[in-house]
């Protein structure tokens, strides 16, 4: 292996590893979702400082060309991102569900009280309820 494709792995890994830590630090990404993506990193981290290790884990998984087990390693990693996202997705789908059927119902109490309001008022002004006096002021003018 050459030095150029030994330090791109190396920095590649860490620039992997400073990314997630960043989106951590700044809120962007939280510590759940963030387990896989650092374990990746960390496994790059370590398969790039020792490129013997990809070796032979390959030859004692039966893997005939290491770099294969790496493509898996990586497709498997993907694999646990998105099936805990679809987890997470199916979780927020029914918690939005139950909000939209709670704002739902609360716009229909508010629109009845607005109602009985208005009903209300109407009544409270009806010429039945304005005593004699101020109905011939309202007359006059």
């Amino acid at each position: 292996m050459s030095i150029t494709i030994y330090i791109v792995g190396i920095v590649a890994a860490l620039f992997t590893l400073a990314v997630v830590i960043e989106s951590l630090r700044r809120h962007h990404l939280r510590e759940r979702h963030a387990v896989w993506w650092l374990l990746a990193g960390l496994v790059a981290l370590v398969f790039a400082v020792f490129p013997g290790l990809l070796d032979r884990a390959a030859s004692l998984l039966g893997v005939t060309v290491p770099i294969n087990l790496a493509f898996f390693l990586s497709i498997a990693v993907l694999f646990l991102v998105s099936i805990q996202h679809s987890g997470e997705l199916t979780k927020l789908e029914g918690q939005v569900r139950t909000l939209t059927e709670a704002a739902a119902l609360q716009e229909l109490r508010v629109k009845r009280l607005e109602d009985a309001l208005e009903s209300y008022r109407s009544r409270q002004e009806s010429p039945r309820d304005v005593p004699e006096q101020d109905r011939q002021e309202q007359r006059r003018e």
